[in-house]
């Protein structure tokens, strides 16, 4: 069967230069003698038509060329869809084309779109609301907000905001239940993740996969902020993943475990993340895997 690609561009995303990415995309289609069109993201994240399009269009494949939030809007519109997903990485921390071995260079980001080797990879659900990559509750989705308001965009201006959201850092009260077990902590961030990193290969749950059929879930526990950050650095490194249900689990600084769901009390509305973009935060959150959700193009 032939292919037939659609290409989506931020125009915003990221600091990386686009000037050349259409060209490029031509060059490279045109070399391979693929049928291709070249549209733009959608700032309100409406890609309703995407449906008819694809079907009476006959679409194959679709690449996103953007960061992790210009992935989530288009992978939700097209979930029962029989179409391939593929990303050229242009975000400011690209953490799912990252977990997925996509290279970071344009070129070879596209070429191994082109090449085609699609895999069937997880998503989850956060009250109905997809996410591909990472959300998070506390410190990082504050930073996200942030983020999303600042003039300039990139690793630099990211991490500038969140050292100045680390000098004020609170912790949230939260009750989670998760395989059976409930428990109260305080603490000052949880993260969900689909993906093992935020972005910039920073990796925030070493052990996930993208197609394994579990989240991996990590909390980071109210204590000083120096040994936070020490206990976190650890985890990272040694990467243990431990059952709610061992003798020893809370007793941890940073707790960090894998289940297919688990629901979350947020009583303060501790501000939410999804795939690094700002979203409503709730008093409640149940979460969910959704294993194969998507085929994702990667090496």
């Amino acid at each position: 069967m032939s292919r037939k690609i659609l290409f989506f561009i931020n125009p915003i995303s990221g600091t990386k230069n686009k000037l050349h990415l259409e060209e490029k995309i031509i060059k490279k289609c045109e070399e391979k003698n693929v049928s291709f069109e070249i549209l733009f993201t959608s700032k309100e994240g409406d890609y309703d038509f995407l449906y008819e399009k694809i079907r009476e269009e006959n679409i194959t494949d679709i690449a996103i060329c953007g960061g992790d939030g210009s992935v989530t809007p288009i992978v939700s519109t097209i979930l029962k869809i029989n179409v391939n997903i593929g990303i050229i990485p242009l975000g400011s921390g690209n953490g799912l084309a990252r977990t997925a071995g996509i290279p970071k260079s344009v070129d070879k980001a596209i070429d191994v779109f082109l090449a085609g080797n699609a895999i069937a990879t997880d998503a989850f659900l956060i009250n109905n609301k997809l996410s591909t990559h990472v959300c998070g509750l506390g410190f990082d989705a504050k930073v996200a907000h942030d983020f999303s308001i600042a003039k300039n965009r990139g690793l630099n201006s990211y991490t500038k905001i969140a050292l100045k959201n680390f000098r004020n850092a609170r912790t949230y009260p939260f009750i989670i239940e998760a395989d059976g077990k409930n428990f109260e902590t305080e603490a000052f961030l949880i993260a969900i993740a689909n993906s093992n990193q935020f972005g910039n290969n920073f990796k925030v749950a070493p052990k996930a996969s993208i197609c394994d059929g579990l989240l991996d879930i990590v909390v980071v526990k109210k204590t000083s902020k120096a040994l936070a950050v020490l206990s976190f650095v650890k985890q990272i490194l040694i990467g243990n993943v431990t059952s709610v249900h061992s003798k020893n689990f809370r007793k941890n600084n940073i707790l960090y475990f894998q289940t297919d769901k688990i629901k979350i009390e947020n009583p303060r509305f501790a501000p939410l993340h999804i795939d690094g973009d700002p979203a409503e935060s709730f008093k409640e959150f149940s979460i969910e895997i959704l294993p194969a959700a998507f085929r994702l193009i990667h090496p």
